[in-house]
């Protein structure tokens, strides 16, 4: 199954949290911070959102990082996916 979005979505899949400390301590499940980096899997086509035209920026496969709690999260065979609005990716990595 593919995921197309629609008008200014990007779907993203974050990257797996750090499980330990800079210091080597190991983190508990609960203690993880959401990840805000991910890389992009699919982008939208764009076009008239809330009456301003967008122009999508993003591509396929480029590493981003997004708002911490921005977005919707999907589960979509076996894999878990997150859709955000475009201008909730705050950079792309290099």
């Amino acid at each position: 199954m593919t995921i197309r979005p629609l008008f200014d979505k990007v779907v993203v899949k974050l990257c797996e949290a750090e499980e330990t400390t800079q210091s080597g301590i190991i983190l508990a499940g609960s203690a993880k911070e959401k990840p805000q980096f991910a890389e992009v899997i699919a982008v939208g086509p764009g076009g008239i959102v809330d009456g301003k035209e967008v122009k999508m920026t993003v591509k396929v496969g480029e590493k981003v990082i997004t708002s911490k709690y921005a977005g919707t999260e999907v589960k979509i065979d076996g894999e878990e996916y997150n859709i955000v609005r475009q201008n909730d990716i705050l950079a792309v990595v290099e």
